[in-house]
């Protein structure tokens, strides 16, 4: 069964950025959830992002950082590498208009800036210096318009104080940013009461020095909101991205551990996945003198010989829509009818028996020689009891007299050969040909009818 990238009925929801996933197992009893990957999500900033942001992005990171928490630390850091350049301005035409105490107020900002991304670099104490910066952001900007005479004198310079809430929307939340946003608000509202009651100040600014200063707070408030929130927005969403593509990587991985219609299941929530089916098929395969060769055969050879077979039989039960349940050593097991029922499943198993033996048929063995390698098969048909059992490296299982008697059909056979049960023979015998071995002494089982499986009946055999 092709178990390709799993999708769910509902919208795909992205866990939060952190460098796990986590599979909600808790089936079967179990409370703890199931790791399924571990998602390396690049860290140190988008490879799109010009070095000098990136760097400055990097500042504050601790290593053990998650990349949502180096998003908020680099957004902060841009943010105030961007607007402190900008106060040089205010603070140079201030001094040149004679006025010391307004050109202090945007050089306080840049000193303690500077010293907080010294500070922050050194020490990487994110909270101070977010704090500090918001704290500044929030107050300065309305104690300069205070010092030049209200709204219009400041050319609208509060307009700055707005970094603040945004901030802390960016950095703390929703809910932690509120009172700074009250804060913005009730100062705005402060301001505007006392608006005509503060004196202009000596020497008056110039009208065309407050028009150009309107012009350049709107662009500059305009232009860094921009720049702030693109860095934001193409950092989350390459993280996203990447996140997604592990996503997709964990789920193919979990499809190559549990069938696709128990892997939705499990991922709707917690609970036991166990089911009983009455008409399967279960195919056992084993490599006759496997065991007893292996010690001539080196480890990488004889891995690679095996990884090499087991996926070329994983495409043929792809093809056929059989289910791989798992492999043990060099035996192989498949099952058809589940987890969805299908009326052809002892057909289906029966052409990947025949397919399996003439595909090894051809294939050398790994420790040299003449020959070739040969297979026992063994098949049987009925109902078995399927589930998920564990809750790490957990597996999807069969159980019943089907598995048992497949086993020992398999166990019991003869080199190069597809026995089947009478049960299985009963299924197939009038799209098949078959030549009846009689009854065999099968272990816990006693006598039982056999049959091996010789290939397709032509039509005109047909019944």
């Amino acid at each position: 069964m092709n178990r390709g990238p799993l999708r769910s009925s509902h919208r795909r929801t992205l866990v939060p950025l952190e460098t796990r996933l986590w599979f909600d197992a808790r089936h079967a009893g179990h409370a703890e959830p199931v790791e399924i990957a571990h998602v390396d999500v690049p860290a140190g900033g988008s490879a799109t992002q010009p070095r000098l942001i990136r760097r400055l992005a990097a500042l504050g990171a601790r290593p053990d950082d998650a990349q949502e928490e180096r998003l908020r630390k680099g957004t902060l850091i841009l943010a105030s590498s961007l607007i402190s350049p900008l106060a040089v301005t205010w603070t140079v035409t201030y001094l040149v208009l004679d006025r010391p105490v307004s050109a202090a107020i945007p050089f306080v900002y840049q000193v303690a800036t500077v010293a907080g991304l010294v500070w922050l670099w050194r020490t990487k104490r994110f909270g101070g210096f977010r704090l500090s910066q918001l704290v500044l952001m929030l107050l300065l900007p309305c104690l300069l318009q205070v010092t030049l005479g209200g709204f219009v004198p400041s050319s609208g310079i509060v307009l700055w104080a707005a970094f603040a809430p945004i901030g802390a929307l960016m950095l703390l939340g929703v809910r932690e940013s509120v009172p700074w946003f009250v804060a913005y608000a009730a100062l705005l509202v402060v301001l505007g009461l006392v608006d005509q009651h503060l004196p202009s100040g000596e020497p008056p600014i110039p009208t065309p020095v407050v028009v150009t200063f309107f012009v350049m707070n709107l662009a500059g408030v305009s232009l860094t909101i921009y720049a702030i929130v693109s860095y934001f927005v193409r950092e989350r969403d390459e993280i996203h991205t990447a996140l997604e593509l592990e996503q997709e990587r964990s789920e193919r991985l979990l499809l190559n551990v549990l069938p696709r219609a128990i892997a939705d299941r499990l991922k709707e929530g917690p609970g036991t996945i166990a089911e009983h089916h009455d008409e399967v098929t279960v195919l056992f395969a084993d490599l006759v003198g496997f065991t007893a060769h292996t010690e001539r055969t080196g480890p990488r050879e004889l891995v690679a010989f095996l990884d090499e077979l087991f996926t070329t039989f994983d495409r043929l039960a792809d093809e056929q829509g059989l289910e791989k349940i798992k492999t043990i050593g060099d035996a192989y097991m498949v099952a058809g009818g589940l987890p969805e029922p299908r009326p052809d499943h002892a057909e289906a198993a029966a052409e990947m028996a025949l397919s399996m033996r003439e595909h090894l048929s051809d294939v050398p063995a790994p420790w040299g020689g003449s020959g070739s390698l040969s297979l026992r098969i063994g098949i049987d048909s009925g109902p078995v009891v399927a589930g998920v059992i564990g809750r790490r490296k957990f597996i999807y299982d069969l159980w019943g007299d089907t598995v048992n008697t497949a086993g020992r059909m398999e166990s019991h056979g003869v080199p190069g050969e597809i026995q089947v049960t009478e049960r299985t023979y009963g299924l197939l015998r009038n799209r098949y040909a078959f030549r009846p071995r009689g009854r065999i002494d099968v272990k816990g089982k006693g006598e039982m009818e056999a049959y091996l499986l010789l290939g397709r009946l032509r039509r005109t055999d047909r019944c």
